[in-house]
């Protein structure tokens, strides 16, 4: 088949703090898209490795008719820097914008945030919010064949009136192949020491200031396992990879496939190191575990949040203070590696509770704790309407700058001498660790890494 159509996809992020980030989504769109659109070449522009100006070329040497872009993170998360990414998504569709009349398509875990807001922002033609694989296949079928596009499940666009709509999604893939772009893995290899992969979407927790919900539904679907073993078998045979980061939002919330998936890889024989974001949840089993680590995992990163009650019923966790003692215990005893990411100062804080929690982390051994001050606001999530009813913004907030939650009842002045005092090891977001991974990399030390930062 003559394909002398194209449809260039890029991947717009370039946050690489602490590593950067291989782009998996577009790589599950890429691989769906090459088998379902057979008369389209697929191109992609990773803007890790390139310069805006190589839109220029594609665009010059391509029959392009569909331009992708998939915005991953909206800002920085970091209340130190405030570093916002929608100027920088400006400049590319500006750039593709100025060289090309393709129809622009907005998609990705970003984009699913703040769809219509960056719809309007970057004055592009279409976005797809949530799972965008189907919906993007069956919207560029539609504008082909000129027929009604208004069915289409995530998609958000403007009606013949000029007006912005945003359909529902209740549809979801549970079987998707992944081929990873081969001209970018040696990057991601030596820079972050590791790949991604994707074994379930979706989540079910209710925590107030989270939006992956939002993203990717509370419905929880497996993907298929069979299709995650050969993915693993092709990384590690045909590109010697040997440790992935199951990227799932919490990695543990459903045992049944969980102990399938991991016998399976175990059955395989892969030699493939992971690891992966856990809750420390009452129902996480030393026999979970167990069998986990047989099955390769070496590195967890519990959500945790806080190490006390009264904060961790304020920010809706599904577990109490005991759970984390026991599942950091559990850790120490199997040799896996840990790290608990927290937030401290959000909702319900008190000095009290901080207090508590810098007490609490004295009690647990060979880990690594990453604090994030303050929550960062989301639309459509319950802290979005605490924030409104308590006056710390307004209903006019865009949020596409970032805002931060602050409790009134902390003062968060001496987080960093709190923490010394503790004799712990704790990172902050403005801590500097770039240097320090360059050279475990540097010397082909794969995974986080984090486990290093202990001593």
């Amino acid at each position: 088949m003559n394909k002398n159509k194209s449809i260039l996809l890029i991947s717009a992020n370039k946050y690489c703090d602490p590593y950067p980030v291989y782009p998996i989504g577009l790589s599950y769109i890429t691989t769906y898209m090459t088998t379902h659109l057979p008369q389209y070449k697929i191109l992609e522009l990773d803007l890790n490795l390139n310069e805006l100006s190589a839109i220029d070329e594609i665009v010059k040497s391509n029959n392009i008719k569909y331009v992708g872009v998939s915005l991953r993170n909206i800002d920085d998360n970091n209340i130190y820097e405030k570093g916002s990414f929608t100027d920088w998504y400006k400049e590319i569709t500006d750039k593709v914008k100025s060289v090309s009349d393709a129809t622009i398509i907005l998609g990705g875990a970003g984009f699913s945030i703040f769809p219509k807001h960056l719809l309007e922002l970057l004055d592009v033609d279409f976005g797809i919010k949530g799972e965008g694989e189907k919906s993007l296949v069956e919207l560029i079928k539609m504008l082909d064949s000129g027929s009604d596009i208004s069915s289409i499940q995530g998609l958000v666009y403007k009606n013949s009136k000029g007006k912005l709509e945003q359909n529902n999604r209740t549809e979801y893939l549970q079987d998707l192949n992944l081929d990873f772009n081969l001209q970018n893995i040696d990057f991601y290899w030596n820079k972050s020491g590791m790949l991604n992969i994707q074994t379930k979407r979706g989540c079910p927790k209710s925590c107030i200031y989270c939006s992956y919900p939002v993203i990717e539904g509370s419905d929880v679907r497996t993907l298929e396992i069979g299709t995650i073993i050969s993915t693993l078998k092709k990384l590690s045979e045909e590109q010697n990879i040997n440790y992935v980061f199951f990227t799932d939002s919490i990695f543990n919330i459903n045992k049944n496939y969980n102990h399938e998936l991991c016998e399976a890889i175990i059955k395989s024989g892969i030699k493939v190191d992971w690891g992966a974001y856990f809750a420390p949840d009452a129902s996480l089993t030393f026999k979970d575990l167990e069998l986990y680590k047989k099955a390769g995992l070496t590195h967890i990163e519990f959500g945790t949040d806080s190490f006390c009650d009264t904060t961790l019923k304020s920010y809706k966790k599904s577990f109490r203070i005991k759970d984390v003692m026991e599942k950091s215990e559990i850790c120490n005893e199997l040799c896996i590696f840990f790290s608990h990411f927290l937030i401290v100062g959000g909702y319900g804080e008190t000095d009290e509770t901080l207090a508590e929690t810098f007490e609490n982390s004295k009690l647990i051994d060979n880990s690594v704790f990453f604090p994030f001050t303050g929550m960062r606001i989301y639309p459509n999530t319950e802290l979005y309407d605490i924030a409104i009813e308590e006056g710390k913004i307004s209903k006019k907030d865009k949020l596409l700058k970032p805002e931060y939650y602050i409790s009134n009842n902390v003062d968060l002045s001496r987080l960093k001498e709190q923490a010394k005092a503790t004799g712990k090891k704790w990172i902050f977001p403005d801590d500097k660790k770039s240097d320090f991974y360059d050279v475990l990399r540097a010397r082909k030390r794969r995974g986080p890494l984090w486990e290093y930062l202990r001593y």
